[in-house]
């Protein structure tokens, strides 16, 4: 199962995902990213993979794609990290541009920047 939140912090969107990134859910996400960046003005779309536990390969064919449109992302786990810093390399040899890698929140909830 797949949980997906939207949050609305003036500067940016978030969309929230909680559980398990996998193919019956890919579709669901694509979707709240459209109806997201739809309805997104200036401020910056993230993706938030801090409470996701499983990643299967369509998971991260989205998220490759998601990046491609310039989402970017949040994560505090070994295996979100790992996996958005394999998909921003892939990219980065695909397209040839630099990706910034994943981002670590901590510091942005605790008011820091």
């Amino acid at each position: 199962m797949l949980k997906i939140s939207v949050i609305d912090r003036g500067t940016e969107r978030r969309l929230v995902l909680e559980g398990k990134l996998i193919a019956p859910w890919v579709a669901e996400l694509r979707t709240a990213w459209g109806i997201a960046n739809g309805q997104n003005g200036k401020s910056a779309l993230v993706i938030d993979l801090r409470n996701v536990t499983f990643i299967s390969q369509e998971g991260e064919n989205i998220l490759l794609e998601l990046m491609k449109e310039g989402a970017k992302f949040c994560c505090s786990s070994v295996l979100t990290k790992h996996v958005i810093q394999e998909l921003a390399r892939r990219h980065k040899r695909n397209s040839g541009e630099q990706i910034q890698g994943a981002r670590k929140c901590a510091r942005e909830e605790q008011g820091q920047k």
